[in-house]
């Protein structure tokens, strides 16, 4: 049995309202034109979905998830960095040796993955819509190639899948806002 009908409703809402800013925000980045404008577009996904990964499962109280997303997410980054220092090649635009694995694209997948594991498509489209972006973005700076950017995708997937099991939690406390009112939902499953 399920309590909790309006966050059903409301959080289709959001998820909604969601969606569009996401799709306003994705657009952006459809008018970059230099390399340096593709780069803070993955800085910010990267970024974006690795406070998001962490933040999610802390506004929930899920304090299994963000164990699950921390190691993971670390996991990611310490594999990609390894690989920066074992495997020195050249970044395409020349400016140092450690392109290969892309770190911004492994982190970014290892939270899309882990929020989709845990939470469920709803949260994994925009998230993998996000990293999908992030790997272009260090593609499109010149900072990868493709492959740098596809592996570092792999490792941050397997890290997460690694780590991350699926949520079992009975109960959610939602913090949420709009521009009139705030407050916090409860929904319980048993």
């Amino acid at each position: 049995m399920y309590i909790g009908t309006y966050f059903k409703v409301y959080g289709r809402k959001c998820l909604s309202r969601f969606s569009l800013a996401f799709m306003f925000l994705v657009s952006i980045p459809a008018h970059a034109t230099s390399t340096d404008d593709w780069g803070t577009v993955s800085d910010v996904g990267s970024t974006g979905l690795v406070v998001a990964a962490l933040a999610l499962p802390t506004f929930n109280g899920d304090w299994l998830g963000l164990q699950q997303a921390s190691a993971s997410i670390v996991t990611a980054s310490g594999v990609a960095l390894l690989g920066k220092s074992v495997v020195n090649k050249t970044r395409p635009d020349g400016s140092d040796q450690k392109s290969f694995i892309s770190n911004h694209t492994s982190t970014a997948f290892s939270a899309a993955t882990t929020m989709s594991i845990r939470y469920g498509w709803q949260v994994a489209i925009p998230a993998y819509s996000v990293a999908a972006l992030t790997g272009v973005g260090r593609v499109k700076a010149d900072r990868h190639y493709w492959e740098d950017a596809l592996l570092g995708a792999a490792v941050g997937s397997l890290a997460a899948w690694a780590f991350t099991t699926p949520s079992q939690n009975q109960l959610q406390i939602i913090p949420w806002a709009s521009r009139s009112e705030a407050g916090v939902m409860v929904a319980m499953n048993w």
